[in-house]
């Protein structure tokens, strides 16, 4: 997938915002997603995910930061998520379903925390973003 100019600058923009927050918002997208679709919580059983729990600061911040991560190589996502993808395939074997709900429980975090900067072009440029970097976690599934 490729990105333009504009939707590069987006991306980039929301996560230089993001960049020292990670696990807050990492967090919060993760109890956004367990409140809105509970049956995402069975991959979870083991964490403590009650309101800013330490795993949900944990798991959150590392999500956030592999995604901050990502935004990074924008030009070879593929590569970037390489490892991630093997992993969620073959290890944990999560639900391909749950990339698309994360990916709106992060978009709706990140309009919340960055109303201003969150324009319907930055939503746009996020949405396309993640999508493909759904689209690459769950290409090992096949």
């Amino acid at each position: 997938m490729t990105f333009t100019t504009a939707e590069k600058a987006s991306i980039t923009s929301i996560r230089s915002k993001v960049a020292g927050h990670e696990s807050d918002i990492g967090a919060e997208a993760l109890e956004r997603l367990f409140l809105s679709f509970p049956q995402t919580k069975t991959y979870f059983s083991h964490f403590d995910l009650s309101h800013g729990s330490k795993d949900l600061q944990n798991h959150g911040g590392k999500v956030v930061k592999a995604i901050g991560s990502a935004a990074q190589h924008l030009d070879d996502l593929d590569y970037a998520l390489s490892s991630l993808s093997e992993l969620h395939a073959h290890k944990l074997r999560v639900d391909p379903g749950n990339f698309r709900l994360l990916s709106h429980a992060i978009q709706v975090t990140l309009a919340i925390h960055f109303p201003i900067q969150f324009t319907a072009d930055a939503q746009a440029a996020w949405d396309k973003f993640l999508s493909a970097v759904s689209s690459i976690l769950v290409s090992k599934y096949r």
